[in-house]
């Protein structure tokens, strides 16, 4: 229990909040608003929103998410991310199938592309 409180991400780095076009994430209250609409995350969900969010336009490898957003020692697969990335697509984007928000690079990663 320890090692997890020790490991656990905080990709804020002395900010709260961030504010993109018709994107709104309060790290303190988990709060995240997509188009005006609230909308209700997992825990890891959030992290990695978070996360990619606080990077705009840096590109994450699933291994780099496995590490940052589970524990470093996580020994699952990698494709919990992919799961995950698509489950919160669901939630955010307005046509999951042609995401705004978070991009697939492939054969490296994933990012978070802020609307303009």
């Amino acid at each position: 229990m320890l090692r997890r409180s020790k490991s656990s991400p905080s990709p804020r780095k002395n900010k709260e909040i961030l504010e993109y076009p018709n994107v709104y994430i309060e790290y303190t209250t988990r709060l995240v608003r997509i188009w005006e609409q609230e909308i209700s995350l997992t825990a890891k969900e959030f992290d990695m929103l978070w996360l990619m969010a606080s990077h705009p336009n840096q590109i994450f490898s699933r291994l780099q998410l496995l590490e940052q957003i589970w524990e470093s020692r996580y020994e699952g697969d990698e494709d919990t991310v992919t799961v995950h990335i698509r489950r919160l697509r669901r939630k955010i984007e307005r046509n999951p199938a042609q995401p705004d928000l978070i991009k697939t690079v492939w054969g490296v990663g994933y990012k978070f592309e802020p609307p303009k």
